[in-house]
């Protein structure tokens, strides 16, 4: 691996293609790529939750189980940039999709019942997440393009997955806030209509 790395710059992409797994060279404006750079961009953004953690009010054992996810989804993001790069590479199964179903269950199972909307804001990790969560419907977005495009470039669980994750992601804001829900700010349909009250 690391003679692999070890030189950084290749100059082969100054003309607007990269290189794919198969040695093919693909125009850098492809949908695909779009799909990658969003894969990688929540990928960094989890990983700043991953920083973040230290803001969380939830128990020893709870916040171990929850960076402990952080890291398998970060390498199940990888992976789909795998599949993406090597349609033949399988990263992500159905059991994968289960799981973060698995996990959003037990979270949800902690968290008072959702009575109107939730604004993305509160913590500095929970609006973290909330990001986290607005990128990923975007990779959703884009890979669902693409694979009405091209089917063959994405599979069906990969797309799964992001959808899933979002779910996950939004879940998790909603697990990361105190105790007494403080940092969770609800829509409150009134603050407009004070707004144009007092103008």
């Amino acid at each position: 691996m690391g003679n692999r790395l070890s030189k950084i710059y290749t100059r082969t992409g100054d003309d607007g293609t990269t290189g794919m797994a198969d040695g093919s060279r693909v125009s850098k404006a492809d949908h695909l790529f779009s799909v990658m750079g969003d894969v990688d961009e929540l990928n960094s953004h989890i990983g700043l939750v991953r920083a973040q953690l230290t803001q969380t009010p939830i128990d020893e054992t709870q916040k171990a189980d929850f960076a402990q996810a952080l890291v398998i989804i970060q390498h199940l993001l990888f992976n789909i940039g795998g599949e993406l790069a090597m349609p033949e590479y399988e990263g992500v199964s159905a059991a994968h999709i289960d799981w973060l179903e698995q996990q959003i269950d037990a979270m949800n199972s902690t968290l008072p019942a959702l009575k109107d909307f939730i604004l993305p804001t509160g913590s500095v990790l929970v609006s973290q997440l909330h990001v986290a969560r607005t990128v990923c419907r975007r990779a959703e977005r884009q890979a669902v393009l693409l694979q009405q495009q091209r089917s063959e470039a994405i599979r069906p669980t990969a797309v799964s997955f992001i959808n899933r994750l979002s779910d996950w992601l939004f879940v998790a804001a909603r697990f990361c806030t105190d105790p007494e829900q403080v940092s969770e700010v609800l829509w409150d349909s009134q603050v407009l209509q004070k707004f144009a009250e007092n103008k």
